[in-house]
């Protein structure tokens, strides 16, 4: 009850946030001085998001994948050999994972792709295996009792209890994903951080603000979205957001 209250406090609290920066940038003409830049932030959102949904797409189709082999028993031992390899995509400085990429794929949004694919796999590789070890044994040895096979123990148990959690790490890794492609600019990529490093470049903060404030919205409009999915598809007994 009080986690809800919470929440709807805080939704309240960014409306009206979002409702006054919105006055004052109407009154103080800054929003006009960004609609001057309308054409550029609509061709830049589009690259901004075929370069997220692409790289974070390859992520999932990986790291859910790969989360799920190192949770089988027979390879528990060689899982966290394996995600301290990951962990690598995120100690690694991400423009300097970039430009690792740069230097052995050349320069544009190929090598863009690829470091930020690396940049956001452990997230879902590790909340993928989290979640599926958390699931209750007593859950899946019911399971086992009543003659459900390895597979379909995985299916129709372990998987729907631990798509919370999965999801979590798929939020996680998005919001890192958009959060870090206007890096991509600066190795050739097509984001909406040429709006972003050109305005510093040339001391124009609202060409900065034209990138930046796209890509905060870009942000959480895929971390609600994905939320939102979350609340939909999994079940109410595992979902803390739908249990009263």
């Amino acid at each position: 009850m009080l986690f809800n209250q919470a929440r709807r406090y805080l939704y309240f609290g960014l409306l009206l946030l979002v409702f006054i920066t919105g006055v004052w940038a109407e009154r103080s003409g800054v929003l006009a001085e960004l609609l001057e830049y309308d054409e550029d932030i609509r061709y830049l959102v589009v690259a901004h998001l075929k370069l997220t949904l692409i790289s974070g797409g390859l992520a999932v189709l990986i790291g859910i994948p790969l989360g799920i082999v190192l949770s089988r028993p027979s390879l528990a031992r060689h899982a966290e050999t394996a995600m301290q390899l990951l962990n690598i995509g995120t100690t690694v400085p991400t423009l300097a994972l970039l430009a690792l990429a740069m230097s052995v794929l050349g320069i544009g949004n190929g090598p863009a792709i690829f470091g930020l694919l690396v940049a956001t796999l452990l997230p879902i590789v590790r909340n993928t295996y989290t979640g599926l070890l958390a699931v209750p044994a007593h859950l899946k040895e019911a399971a086992s009792g009543m003659g459900m096979l390895p597979r379909q123990l995985l299916w129709q148990v372990e998987l729907p209890n631990a798509l919370y959690v999965i999801l979590a790490g798929v939020r996680t890794a998005l919001a890192i994903n958009v959060g870090t492609a206007p890096l991509a600019f600066l190795i050739g990529g097509t984001s909406l951080g040429e709006l972003i490093f050109t305005g510093i470049a040339v001391d124009e903060p609202i060409m900065m603000l034209a990138g930046a404030v796209p890509t905060a919205l870009l942000a959480i409009t895929i971390d609600f979205s994905l939320g939102l999915l979350a609340f939909v598809l999994v079940s109410k007994g595992v979902n803390p957001l739908r249990q009263r």
